[in-house]
């Protein structure tokens, strides 16, 4: 994971990173990867040979979080006498969500070094993304980073400049900083410091939060797997997103994908009907759209891009059967589905099928 650090870190890769998380069922998963869906990564890179732009332009468009982009009007300033302090907004880290943070310094520093010591539990320091509000560029800015070592990391140091000749405990100096785990549940601790460039540090105290993300749950596809017949009955289940998180989720997504190939054939939209109930509308069929990659096909299940609040459960109530028409030779098949919020994917689970009959 080590050799990419520096790629999710970019803000241009790390959305790309997130689209292919949104196709990670069709270009992984649905090959047969044997991975652990519940423990599944919120962004994880395809194979280099797949190349899923346009399946996902089509599955599931690249939304921006709610978040992502706006700026705060006023660095927040953590109360205390300390030179300096380190705040977070909340105890939680939603995954999928940018969470605020502020660094303020009470004292002067003219050619300093903030120092952001990350540590983690559950995940890998290397899917950490923090960046910094430059107020000149009414923007935000990745920091410089230095990876931990190994390849499952726990630790990870970021850094940036500080000039603050004039901040004292009357007038600090605050900086706007957000973060974000882009991987799976945990803990996540940061110890920051800054380095005035004459031999002295200042420290603040440790702060722990812990990343976070909806529970999804599935009910009907029995121990994990299913058998469906050719023109047989449709298969129901129901896919339930309850927000645990104390956030606000606002673009929530599931999105549907399934593969399956034999030794001549592969099963292509027209094999397979799946079908979404929705109040006050009945069953509606859902078209599956063709992959970009790998022999497969995907769909966003509505309603798409919702806004989730603090205890709320969004359910989705599915049903698939395989046409009488799908080939012979297909007698395996894999499905899945995604969650994310926007273009930024959170969980994963893996739906496995046989197909009989006829």
């Amino acid at each position: 994971m080590t050799g990419r650090v520096a790629q999710r870190r970019s803000s241009g890769v790390r959305k790309a990173a997130r689209g292919a998380a949104v196709a990670l069922t069709a270009g992984v998963v649905l090959a047969g990867t044997a991975w652990s869906a519940e423990a599944a990564p919120a962004v994880r890179t395809a194979p280099d040979r797949t190349d899923c732009g346009g399946f996902r332009a089509a599955a599931a468009p690249a939304v921006p979080a709610a978040d992502r982009d706006q700026a705060p009007e006023v660095p927040p300033t953590a109360a205390g006498t300390r030179a300096l302090s380190y705040s977070v907004a909340s105890a939680q880290a939603p995954i999928g969500l940018w969470s605020k943070a502020g660094l303020t310094l009470r004292t002067p520093v003219t050619k300093g070094t903030a120092r952001l010591d990350l540590s983690s539990r559950g995940f890998s320091t290397d899917s950490v993304a923090v960046q910094r509000y430059e107020p000149a560029k009414h923007a935000w800015v990745d920091l410089d980073t230095k990876p931990g070592g190994g390849s499952w990391p726990q630790r990870g140091t970021f850094t940036f400049p500080v000039s603050a000749p004039k901040a004292s405990a009357r007038n600090p100096y605050a900086v706007a900083l957000r973060f974000q785990d882009l991987d799976r549940p945990g803990t996540l601790t940061v110890d920051a410091s800054v380095a005035d460039g004459r031999g002295h540090t200042y420290r603040a105290p440790s702060r722990t939060v812990t990343a976070t993300r909806p529970k999804v749950a599935v009910t009907g596809w029995t121990g994990g797997t299913a058998t469906l017949r050719r023109g047989g009955e449709a298969r129901p289940f129901t896919i339930t997103v309850r927000n645990t998180t104390n956030r606000s989720y606002p673009a929530l997504n599931v999105n549907y994908f399934a593969y399956g190939a034999g030794k001549q054939h592969a099963l292509t939209p027209k094999d397979l009907v799946l079908q979404q109930y929705r109040p006050g509308h009945g069953w509606e069929k859902v078209a599956l759209t063709a992959g970009g990659c790998d022999p497969g096909m995907g769909a966003s299940l509505r309603p798409a891009r919702t806004a989730v609040a603090p205890g709320a459960t969004v359910v989705y109530r599915l049903r698939l059967a395989v046409a009488a028409s799908a080939p012979r030779d297909v007698v395996k098949a894999d499905s899945g589905f995604s969650v994310s919020n926007g273009d930024q994917a959170f969980f994963s689970k893996r739906l496995p099928f046989t197909i009989r009959g006829k």
